[in-house]
């Protein structure tokens, strides 16, 4: 059989303050506006994860949705209801953006799939008409 998608959407709750150490406080404030505000601020988040693959011969499968579900949720479940900067070790030397989450995320499900299977995007909403996509690469 030839190859097909497989989207799959999540949601997560995070929050993230936009901000350079070695800026001033104005510096930060001129290029990152309202996002470098002390306490940050929070998202509530959507995520669409597409995989892709050989549509499997037996099941009719791209991949078994279970194990999907299970992996990015495995993934989620470290980043849900967290501050980023303050939590999270991926962010410690890169600001949370939500470029930068997208392509954290892009390593970290892509570890989890089963051979066979390999991420094709990452669409991670930020809010209703604002997203980032990922297709992955060096």
């Amino acid at each position: 059989m030839g190859e097909a998608s497989l989207t799959k959407t999540f949601e997560f709750s995070a929050s993230h303050r936009y901000y350079r150490d070695d800026w001033t406080e104005e510096e930060n404030l001129r290029v990152f506006g309202k996002c470098a505000y002390p306490n940050g601020h929070g998202h509530n988040y959507l995520l669409e994860v597409t995989v892709k693959g050989a549509v499997d011969s037996v099941t009719g499968m791209v991949l078994n949705l279970v194990d999907l579900k299970q992996v990015v949720e495995e993934v989620l479940e470290e980043f849900d209801h967290r501050h980023l900067n303050e939590e999270m070790s991926y962010f410690r030397e890169r600001i949370p953006t939500t470029e930068n989450l997208a392509t954290t995320l892009w390593d970290l499900i892509g570890q989890g799939l089963p051979e066979g299977s390999s991420l094709a995007r990452i669409r991670l909403h930020e809010d209703e008409d604002l997203y980032v996509e990922y297709f992955g690469g060096a």
